[in-house]
Parts: C-alpha cells; sequence; structure tokens
C-alpha cells in the first residue's frame, strides 16, 4: 500500500504531468515534421536532381528471392530521417530560445525618481543631486 501511495503521489506530480504531455506532443509533432520532410519537401528536392524519389534509393546487397526478402541498405530513407531530424532540432532550439528568453529576469533599475523634485537620480544616492533632499538608500 505504501508502493502504491509514493507512485500515485510521484506520477500526479506537476513536473511528470508536464513531461507527459510534452513526450505525447512531441511524438505528435515528430509525425507531421516526418510528413512535411517525405511529402513536402524531398519531392521538390527530388524533381530539380533530376526525378529522384529518396525514398527508394538504396544498395541491394542481396537480391529478393521466393524465399527471402532482398537485404538492401536504405540510404535514401535514411537521407529524409537526417532532414527531419534537422527541422526538429531547429524548432526545438527556436522554443528553447524563446523559453530561456522570456525566464531571463528584467535588469535591476540603475536610477529612480527623487520623491521631492521627480528628477531622476541614481538608485544608490542618499541625497537627491538636484534638490539636495535626503532620499534615503
Amino acid at each position: 500500500m505504501v508502493m502504491l501511495k509514493e507512485f500515485r503521489e510521484f506520477a500526479l506530480r506537476g513536473n511528470v504531468v508536464d513531461m507527459a504531455v510534452g513526450i505525447i506532443v512531441g511524438a505528435a509533432f515528430g509525425t507531421i515534421v516526418q510528413s512535411l520532410v517525405a511529402d513536402v519537401i524531398m519531392p521538390p528536392i527530388g524533381l530539380v536532381l533530376g526525378r529522384v524519389d529518396f525514398s527508394s534509393l538504396d544498395i541491394t546487397l542481396k537480391p529478393a528471392t521466393a524465399a527471402a526478402p532482398a537485404v538492401a541498405i536504405k540510404y535514401g530513407t535514411f537521407i529524409n530521417h537526417i532532414v527531419s531530424f534537422v527541422i526538429v532540432a531547429f524548432c526545438v532550439f527556436l522554443l528553447v530560445k524563446q523559453v530561456n528568453r522570456l525566464r531571463r529576469p528584467a535588469p535591476a533599475p540603475t536610477t529612480k525618481e527623487c520623491p521631492f523634485c521627480l528628477s531622476t537620480i541614481p538608485v544608490k544616492a542618499t541625497k537627491c543631486a538636484h534638490c539636495t533632499s535626503e532620499v534615503g538608500a
């Protein structure tokens, strides 16, 4: 019973649930990017390169027989996966860059207003340079 309670507390922590949602959304995003690469990006590139279908590019090591399928190195599919990876990595880079930008703390102010004459003075000033009033630290 204690183990079940500990597991429930672990599984229902906010960061674990957030991580699970991130993994699910990431997997869905990966399939979208895979389709983008295979169905949208690579066909025009193949057309420009002389009607090459990258997914069908391979090196046959052993031809197919009646008893066994062909053994081949499918380097065209590998190229598609490399392009997919680069797109996903770039999207993650942009996302992390934006999150880091939002997390960056605002710079501490270096000036403040004098409460008496409303002129701008340094934060560390104890007297206003304009009206000579005591403004505190």
